[in-house]
């Protein structure tokens, strides 16, 4: 599902490459049946771009997710079920295979980072091991060739947030930058990814503006 299209690429002071070493950041979140990627179904993947205005801030600027199948033999704890309140099985939810999923969230990052200049994606998360070490899982189980993340560099949004903000839990944390945090919505990978995206750019506007590079 595309809510937005791509950025196109900033020229100048502002590029988007030269930020973070030739990396775009796409912030991550994914929903699933439990905590062990090797064994437990992926559910949810959302991908957020994001991208550098005429200003030179950060912003979100584009959303790529899908909901999906769990892979054969997938084990799925209730207990993820209930924190989520996903129904993996739910005939009007629109699941696909996780190979369609991947190529469906990877093929707009590939040209982002190509139409920023940069080299490949960098993975940003809330404790982005988990999102991380699901992804490279399904990658491994799909046989997908083209992963455009670094296979294990990342950015901490809970490590940030405590930093800039003293709090490390994405709600809280998402509050203290000035930012509304709607309960009801959180534990979709959509909602968390572009929750997680803003409390991104608004740390790195911050910084730069506070701090500079």
């Amino acid at each position: 599902m595309e809510v937005m299209d791509s950025p196109a690429p900033v020229a100048g002071k502002n590029a988007v490459a030269g930020r973070f070493r030739g990396f775009l950041p796409v912030v991550v979140d994914v929903e699933t049946g439990g905590f062990d990627a090797r064994t437990d179904a992926l559910l949810e993947v959302a991908a957020v771009i994001v991208g550098r205005d005429e200003e030179g801030r950060w912003r979100r600027e584009a959303t790529h997710a899908c909901h999906v199948e769990p892979f054969a033999g997938a084990n799925i704890e209730a207990a993820a079920l209930e924190f989520t309140g996903i129904d993996p099985y739910h005939p009007f939810r629109g699941a696909v295979s996780e190979a369609e999923a991947l190529r469906t969230v990877f093929q707009p990052i590939r040209g982002a980072v190509k139409a920023a200049g940069c080299t490949r994606a960098v993975l940003v998360g809330h404790n982005p091991a988990f999102d991380l070490g699901f992804i490279n899982e399904a990658v491994k189980r799909t046989g997908i060739k083209r992963n455009p993340f670094h296979p294990f560099s990342s950015f901490d949004t809970a490590t940030l947030g405590g930093l800039a903000f003293g709090q490390t839990v994405l709600a809280r944390a998402v509050q203290a930058a000035g930012m509304e945090w709607e309960s009801d919505s959180a534990h979709s990978a959509i909602y968390d990814a572009e929750r997680t995206a803003d409390l991104f750019c608004t740390i790195v506007n911050l910084w730069d503006q506070r701090i500079g590079i």
